[in-house]
């Protein structure tokens, strides 16, 4: 594993960010970190980069221990933060040599490196401008850019496309898909549910200070319920008529739908359409909704309609509240595979 977490806890004060929290990521992977507000996912990404020193815990990224051999786990790693590092007034060529020279790479090595990145991140012919005229996607892709100025092993990318509109957002998560390309390992914190969905290979929602649920995209997703069948009918006052054709369905009357759990997504599809032609009623609409990391998120998490959260079985309330599944350590986290 090019990381691998193990019981860390970290205090602020009277206060736990992280409460056994376990990680593992392999190489060349993409690894989403999910959770609310406070849920631990900033104080994580500085404890896994040895900006942060753990209370107790194993760390180990690209082979060594972050607390006993910081200085090799740096020369490893780029890191990303939510807000970027860079001087407006010089020019993105002349960013990235200045991060080149603090790196050591000395003067002819940076200009080099600032080149291939430029060229790299489509922003060659941008160089020159200074960093105050760059768009907002612009700016993020020439950070990340900086934090690759050694050619890092592993990644860490906290919140990257913060604030960014979609179209940066889709800027940014093409230079991280080129990344993981060449070899590079990536973990990414996120609030952007899509962001994890498009970019990750596996995510682990946080919450707590600890991993409540881990696993792909659709793994994650599957613990809210099936894929769904939603059929729109064109004619409301069929409504009834229709519902007593298919299997266990929820009604809704506006607009006119029909909804119901399947299994296998085009054996329903094709049921349902046998089903209806054969009553002679008529769909306006016919597709399969599959469960989203949202409701995953809302599931999992302390929030309000979280199962921890007042309305949820058994919360108290709050990401400090206690107990409960979300709360379990490594052996009681919901793990879920293939």
């Amino acid at each position: 594993m090019t990381i691998f977490v193990e019981g860390v806890h970290k205090r602020y004060g009277n206060k736990p960010a992280l409460a056994g929290l376990d990680l593992e990521v392999p190489s060349g992977t993409v690894q989403a970190v999910l959770g609310p507000n406070g849920a631990g996912k900033t104080t994580a990404v500085r404890v896994m980069s040895t900006l942060l020193r753990p209370d107790a815990g194993t760390v180990r990224v690209a082979g060594h221990d972050a607390r006993t051999d910081a200085a090799a786990v740096r020369s490893r790693i780029g890191l990303l933060g939510q807000h970027a590092a860079l001087d407006e007034e010089l020019d993105g060529r002349q960013n990235l040599e200045m991060f080149g020279r603090l790196h050591h790479l000395g003067a002819r090595r940076a200009g080099q490196r600032a080149d291939e990145l430029l060229d790299r991140f489509g922003l060659a012919d941008t160089g020159r401008k200074p960093v105050k005229q760059y768009s907002g996607g612009m700016r993020r892709r020439l950070d990340l850019a900086a934090s690759l100025i050694t050619d890092p092993e592993v990644l860490f990318l906290d919140e990257p496309t913060t604030g960014l509109d979609p179209r940066g957002r889709a800027e940014v998560w093409g230079a991280v898909r080129s990344l993981v390309g060449g070899g590079t390992t990536v973990l990414l914190t996120t609030q952007y549910l899509e962001e994890a969905d498009q970019l990750a290979d596996r995510i682990a929602l946080v919450d707590g200070g600890r991993v409540a649920a881990e696993g792909t995209a659709d793994e994650l997703k599957s613990l809210v319920g099936a894929d769904r069948i939603v059929v729109v009918l064109r004619d409301p006052d069929r409504l009834a008529e229709a519902a007593a054709l298919l299997p266990d369905p929820v009604v809704t009357t506006d607009p006119p739908t029909l909804g119901f759990p399947v299994r296998d997504r085009m054996e329903g599809l094709a049921l349902t359409l046998r089903a209806l032609e054969g009553a002679g009623i008529e769909a306006a609409d016919l597709a399969v909704r599959r469960p989203t990391l949202d409701e995953v998120f809302l599931h999992l998490t302390d929030g309000p309609d979280g199962p921890h959260g007042p309305g949820g079985p058994g919360g108290s309330g709050g990401s400090g509240g206690s107990g409960g599944a979300a709360r379990a350590g490594r052996a009681d986290r919901t793990e879920v595979s293939a």
